[in-house]
């Protein structure tokens, strides 16, 4: 665990650098090209290529080795950060979008390859802990990037933004290349015969095979796009709301709010930590999972509803709790899947949690036109809780087959089915 501390810290510096970019390029855009039309377009496109990616990145990490796809993702960033600064002013507007491809791709390869090799780095009986740890980087990382953009920006301009940025991926880059850590089980010749494999079967359709033999999986991934759908829609819908509370200073609910959310999120994979300390090596769980799930996207809801402030950032601390635990669940549940099948699972996740939130962007913009925050909220982290409810009906009825089976020949969700699924693909 000591190297993973020290990749730990690699990744919350890239993820600061993530979140920094994330504020600056946004106002930088506006302010380069006068129109908040360009500044939608380059996140558009910045979310588009993060959807079409998860697909091209799992496939990328079942076939390379991970640890070089993550210190060229990070290196790569870093110039692309670089050539910005360099760039004639009279081009700089076309570059950011180039930009916003860049970066939207290599964020998810970065991410997809990262995920899928934790229980190579670490071992599979420390994959919850090594998650809780990543999930604590990267809440620390949201906080000091979010805070300190507009300070940097203000004070010290674009550039010394930006610059900051590139070096964020450049020292992220540095530290996973000096680790010596093993990011893959498996001879490399051999995912790639099964990328091969896949490509003559058509894009996704190793991925099909393998959530047709593993229904709990299917159903927890449909839920992760559930969740994006809502998670959507209170980013959208917190200014309006916020400036509803308090015109003269729109932006006070939500700072509180995310700055709450964030701690919650930390406390919860404090817990989560403990859990793998005291024996709870394999994770929560998936009903933990479905039940922080709809606790998550209650809470969410229950924001909106006029409370008072301080009862409103105190149900927006459960939400960042439950959230918390939800994404250490899921993820360490996919982490229980071989090797070869890891990398096309994370990928096939990204790309359908990012149409989530992408649709559910769209979505949200234009039921706020119409309905209140409550409601459009509501309408859509409603979406969440019920396909939360599909999946406990799942659970349960896995559970009495697997009670009714004799043993060795249970129906239920396991690894082994998932492995059976890939040799059919094979």
């Amino acid at each position: 665990m000591r190297h993973f501390r020290l990749l730990v810290v690699g990744n919350g510096v890239s993820a600061y650098g993530s979140y920094l970019n994330m504020v600056a390029l946004n106002v930088f855009i506006y302010e380069v090209t006068d129109s908040a039309l360009a500044a939608g377009l380059f996140m558009a496109v910045r979310l588009l290529t993060s959807v079409l990616s998860g697909w091209v990145s799992g496939r990328l990490v079942s076939a390379y080795d991970r640890k070089r796809l993550m210190v060229g993702a990070d290196l790569t960033q870093c110039a692309a950060m670089l050539a910005l600064l360099v760039a004639p002013d009279g081009t700089r507007a076309g570059l950011l979008y180039v930009l916003a491809v860049v970066t939207g791709f290599c964020s998810t390869l970065s991410g997809v390859a990262l995920r899928s090799s934790i229980p190579e780095i670490v071992g599979g009986d420390l994959r919850l802990r090594a998650n809780a740890l990543l999930a604590t980087g990267r809440s620390l990382a949201m906080i000091a990037g979010f805070a300190s953009a507009g300070v940097l920006v203000a004070q010290l301009g674009y550039t010394a933004a930006i610059t900051l940025d590139a070096v964020t991926f450049a020292v992220s880059a540095s530290v996973l290349f000096s680790l010596p850590i093993r990011t893959r089980a498996g001879r490399a010749a051999e995912a790639g015969q099964a990328v091969k494999q896949g490509k003559e079967r058509g894009p996704g359709a190793g991925s099909l095979m393998l959530l047709r033999a593993a229904p709990v999986l299917a159903v927890m991934i449909v839920v992760r796009a559930a969740d994006g759908l809502g998670s959507s829609s209170h980013n959208v819908a917190l200014p309006v709301y916020s400036s509803d509370l308090d015109p003269s200073h729109p932006a006070t609910f939500i700072s509180q709010f995310w700055a709450t959310w964030a701690i919650g999120n930390i406390l919860a994979q404090q817990v989560c930590g403990r859990l793998a300390g005291r024996g709870g090596r394999q994770g929560p769980g998936e009903r933990v999972f479905a039940i922080g799930s709809c606790v998550m996207s209650a809470a969410f809801i229950v924001v909106f509803t006029g409370l008072p402030t301080v009862a409103a950032i105190a149900v927006a601390l459960v939400a960042g709790m439950a959230d918390g635990l939800t994404e250490t669940a899921y993820v360490t549940r996919l982490q229980a899947a071989p090797d070869e099948q890891r990398g096309r699972l994370f990928g096939l996740s990204a790309s359908v949690e990012n149409t989530g939130f992408g649709l559910g962007m769209l979505v949200s913009g234009a039921l706020l036109d119409h309905l209140s925050p409550l409601h459009v909220v509501g309408l859509l982290h409603g979406v969440a809780i019920v396909l939360c409810a599909a999946l406990f009906v799942v659970l349960v009825r896995q559970g009495r087959r697997g009670a009714a089976a004799p043993a060795g020949e249970s129906g239920s969700d396991s690894v082994a089915n998932v492995h059976d699924a890939e040799k059919e693909t094979r």
